[in-house]
């Protein structure tokens, strides 16, 4: 049946499309003898696409799109490959990240201890002795099948005898060799640093481990600045790989630790040239006191969202408002209180009056129902409707909070972060677990939301581990973490035309449709029939933005 729809769609799309673009025009590339999977209002599925200036000029039957070729056409050939549109995350810290990509492991969906120890051998060998090697977080102890364990010291030093080597584990561990120990200050006599746990075998001798987040604030004042070119060529590295992953645009939520330097990089990188992910931003800062606010409030009018482009552009303030509120995943529960609430209404009283998008990080029932509070109270001095103010997580959400949510027009972001913290948060959740977040019921709820990351410190970055996850209901390496999952179409929608919106580019980006950025993925099989179970290992075989190709697969 699902086939004969398909077929269905197939025609009519051929009927509407067959004269899409005027006969005359000569396309700078088509696509043919395909899948496209336009994922347009009716989630139609054509033949083949041309495309004419960055933008798409047809979509249609190959026999039509054949028509456009001029001498000095580019013909792709899919040979029945599926294209989809090209993949946003509505929600990372790739700007942070790029700072040291050109010292990173990513482990990412590696499921065995043993190759993630070859791994960062492999980037050691590549390294001059005393340069860094680092894992900044996106992995977890449990995605580990063979061994669920963290590093010692004496397996690291085996690999990197004359190399610092220290893994991120998401905000609360490091893991050192002796070297990175060294260059950290940290020794057996070393009293513990505040906030800081040296971790010790029962002789007194360090294990390599640092417990507690400031372990994580002190590994990276030693990694030191990077200069400015250099921080634009890791940009470049950064969306170079993204590209291969599938994604063609972000939107940055800033984070601890985020510089100006971060944004300037991809400033600099727009400005000659070189962008090949369309990479948006708000505004971040972490107000700590009453002080805090009313400085950043007499402040509020310099942030002035959309004066950049469709490559770069800052569109709103986030994720944080008022960092005492910034509450955590892997705690029991949040409790906020009025005086930090009042606070934060303030704030959200001056974005309101500035007319400047918000979105906030909210996850559990405390900080959730705390802020929809302060969110109608701010709408009855200043209408919020028209701002897509939107709530990243939502881990904990319920229906009582999407009904309060219609009613405010809030969006929701939701992100991937069970994939490598599930086996965690059953520790501290329990079987609440396999509800958070939960999927099903905001999909249902109509609610507008998109499928993100929260990339790259505490999930992988890969779209195709965040629609994987959204479908099966996986954490990397096979458990079963969340029940309420979503059709494959459905996580697609979220992950490309529903994530538009946040970007506020929903004219030009999110679907395959005439007058739309040449945005897309040529698949190395095919998103929509293959096994779910499979969906983590798709891989585009070609990335185009803006109708330039940025990744080939076959080069």
């Amino acid at each position: 049946m699902r086939t004969i729809i398909r077929a269905l769609v197939v025609a009519a799309a051929a009927a509407a499309w067959s004269n899409a673009a005027p006969a005359q025009t000569a396309a700078d590339t088509v696509l043919l003898n395909g899948k496209i999977v336009t994922v347009d209002d009716r989630f139609t599925i054509a033949e083949a696409l041309a495309v004419k200036n960055e933008r798409i000029v047809a979509v249609g039957r190959t026999a039509d799109i054949e028509k456009l070729k001029g001498p000095a056409t580019r013909v792709v050939d899919l040979n029945g490959r599926t294209v989809i549109p090209g993949l946003i995350d509505n929600h990372a810290h790739f700007m942070r990240a790029a700072e040291y990509w050109h010292r990173e492991v990513r482990l990412d969906g590696v499921t065995s201890h043993k190759e993630a120890l070859d791994l960062i051998k492999e980037k050691v060998s590549a390294s001059k002795p005393g340069e860094w090697v680092v894992v900044l977080g996106g992995w977890s102890e449990e995605q580990f099948t063979d061994e669920p364990r963290g590093f010692t010291k004496t397996e690291l030093d085996a690999i990197a005898p004359n190399n610092p080597v220290a893994l991120q584990l998401f905000y609360f561990r490091v893991y050192a060799n002796s070297a990175a120990l060294k260059a950290m200050g940290i020794e057996p006599t070393t009293p513990d640093p505040s906030g800081i746990k040296i971790e010790k075998d029962d002789k007194g001798q360090l294990t390599g481990a640092l417990n507690g987040g400031p372990a994580i604030g002190l590994l990276r004042a030693k990694l030191g600045e990077v200069a400015r070119d250099k921080a634009v060529e890791n940009a470049r590295l950064l969306m170079h790989d993204l590209n291969k992953m599938g994604i063609t645009a972000f939107q940055d939520q800033g984070g601890t630790g985020v510089k100006a330097i971060h944004i300037e990089a991809f400033r600099i990188a727009r400005d000659s040239g070189q962008m090949t992910v369309r990479s948006f931003y708000n505004y971040y800062e972490e107000p700590r006191s009453a002080a805090d606010v009313d400085n950043l409030i007499g402040r509020m009018a310099q942030i002035k969202p959309f004066q950049g482009d469709d490559w770069f552009d800052l569109t709103g303030y986030g994720e944080t408002l008022y960092f005492p509120l910034h509450d955590a995943l892997l705690v029991k529960a949040a409790n906020p209180s009025a005086e930090a609430l009042q606070l934060w209404q303030r704030l959200g009283v001056a974005l309101a009056k500035n007319g400047i998008h918000l979105n906030v990080h909210a996850q559990l029932r405390g900080s959730i129902e705390g802020f929809l509070t302060a969110m109608e109270a701010i709408n009855k001095e200043r209408p919020i409707k028209g701002l897509r103010w939107t709530f990243s997580h939502l881990d904990q959400a319920q229906p009582q909070d999407l009904e309060r949510m219609k009613r405010l027009n809030v969006y929701a972001q939701i992100h991937s972060r069970p994939t490598i913290q599930g086996g965690l948060m059953f520790k501290v959740h329990g079987d609440l677990t396999y509800d958070m977040p939960p999927l099903r019921l905001i999909q249902d709820s109509g609610v507008p939301w998109g499928l993100g990351s929260d990339a790259t410190a505490v999930t992988p970055s890969s779209p195709f581990y965040t629609m994987w996850w959204a479908v099966t209901g996986k954490m990397i390496g096979g458990k079963q973490v969340l029940r309420q999952t979503i059709s494959r179409e459905e996580a697609l929608i979220a992950h490309t035309r529903a994530n538009a919106v946040f970007l506020f580019q929903e004219g030009n980006l999110g679907s395959l449709a005439r007058g739309k950025y040449a945005d897309l993925l040529v698949l190395d099989r095919d998103y929509l029939t293959v096994p779910a179970e499979e969906i983590s290992a798709i891989k585009p075989l070609m990335t185009m933005v803006g109708g330039k190709i940025v990744y080939d697969g076959n080069k």
